[in-house]
């Protein structure tokens, strides 16, 4: 299953874009949004944000 946003945490840091190995996170309306169809499901976002705002 791929990573989800909890929008409502999201700080728009965009800590995570730069996380993603496969680059499957951008940004939208200052939010991260997650590709489903490129995650990994790696879980490299989960541990690097700092709002807890990412969870697989």
């Amino acid at each position: 299953m791929a990573a989800k946003v909890n929008t409502d945490a999201c700080s728009g840091c965009e800590t995570c874009v730069g996380t993603c190995p496969v680059s499957a996170i951008s940004m939208a309306d200052g939010k991260a949004v997650v590709n489903e169809a490129d995650c990994i499901e790696c879980g490299a976002c989960v541990g690097e944000c700092p709002c807890e705002a990412i969870s697989l």
